[in-house]
């Protein structure tokens, strides 16, 4: 049987209680006439009673003495009141929109985000209790599979955000193949640009202080700014030379997205993988080279794999910040799950807002996660 790993006691009471606190004192549901004005909030009833209990009783189990029934009582009862909540929000919704007009919305309310916020804690909390290495991979993946479950039943089709979804539905799935398309030319672009700066890096003298400066001068830009310089330049070379048209390149789209992207992407990017080439032991690499070893097979045999944990490390935040980062690609007319969430912001739409920032969120757990089994590190998904 896995060795059980206590978790601090402090920490699912005090999800517990955030849970109990937003669904007494916040909105469940608010109703609104249409998606673009704020609605009459609305409690959560007996649902949110019931989810409540749940989730004091997972608390009480996990605070107390380590167990395996315990984590595992905990486990189901976080995973018990997710399903309630999200019952009943779908049910409670479906109710407030009988006899409404067509336009007439209801949206999740406060208190239910930070409800299921919570109980998504408890959840990886008691999965970490039983499986301490991938506990909080798995709590995602039963939250994500009750909730496509409840999702597949219809349960939730009154709620705003998926009424939204179903008016937009191919949109969205393109949006998703286009942030995935930039966040990866990003990641491409920068980790290119990265190997040589982090090589340099690991000298001593002006090339290191001039990498050093340049990596750590772009984080202080703007994004705003950094993308409209990019626009400005990327005009002024293609009037200058228009042939460049030819290859692709244009002053808006995903040209500007991607180098900007990649730009953000190079401190993390340069400073690991300096980090993990410099890992290797003085003693390890004199060795290497007394045997006869070439600079190029002292990289290739010694420092890639002995630094190969903080490589891995590296590629995971930046992989993750790829992602994240793409969203601004909607700033300058690369499209992605960017667009959709300023087009939302444009039109006070908070559900539209929802759309394309939750698959955002999703995409960068979901590379963190597959990156971290691909190295076989044993760490939890950041």
């Amino acid at each position: 049987m896995t060795s059980l790993t206590r978790p601090a006691a402090w920490l699912p009471l005090a999800a517990a209680g955030l849970a109990v606190a937003a669904l007494a004192g916040l909105p469940f549901l608010t109703l609104a006439p249409n998606r673009l004005v704020p609605g009459a909030p609305v409690g959560c009833g007996l649902p949110g009673a019931a989810a409540g209990a749940l989730a004091a009783g997972a608390a009480v189990l996990l605070a107390g003495q380590a167990r395996s029934w315990r984590a595992r009582a905990a486990l189901a009862a976080a995973l018990i009141a997710w399903c309630v909540l999200l019952v009943g929000l779908g049910h409670g919704a479906a109710g407030l929109l009988a006899g409404q007009k067509p336009a007439a919305r209801a949206v999740l309310g406060s208190g239910a985000w930070l409800a299921l916020l919570a109980m998504a804690g408890l959840a990886g909390e008691a999965a970490r209790a039983i499986l301490p290495r991938r506990g909080g991979l798995a709590a995602t993946l039963l939250l994500l599979g009750l909730t496509v479950l409840i999702a597949w039943a219809g349960l939730l089709d009154s709620l705003s955000l998926a009424v939204e979804y179903r008016a937009r539905a191919d949109a969205v799935a393109a949006a998703v193949m286009q942030h995935l398309g930039l966040s990866g030319a990003s990641l491409l672009l920068a980790l290119a640009l990265s190997v040589p700066l982090a090589l340099l890096r690991l000298r001593d003298g002006p090339a290191a202080r001039l990498v050093d400066g340049l990596v750590s001068g772009i984080q202080v830009v703007p994004a705003l700014a950094l993308f409209a310089a990019l626009v400005a330049g990327l005009s002024g070379l293609l009037a200058l030379v228009p042939a460049l048209r030819s290859l692709g390149l244009a002053a808006i789209g995903p040209v500007p997205a991607v180098i900007g992207t990649a730009a953000y992407l190079a401190l993390p990017l340069v400073s690991g993988l300096a980090a993990g080439l410099a890992a290797a032991d003085p003693d390890v690499l004199a060795a290497a080279r007394a045997i006869g070893l070439t600079p190029r097979e002292v990289l290739l045999r010694v420092r890639l794999p002995l630094g190969a944990p903080v490589l891995m490390g590296a590629l995971r935040v930046a992989a993750v910040q790829s992602v994240g980062l793409a969203t601004l690609g909607g700033l300058v007319g690369a499209g992605g799950l960017g667009a959709l969430v300023f087009e939302g912001m444009a039109q006070f739409a908070q559900d539209l807002i929802l759309l394309g920032a939750l698959p955002v969120i999703g995409l960068a757990l979901a590379v963190d996660a597959g990156l971290a089994l691909l190295a076989g590190t044993g760490e939890q998904p950041a």
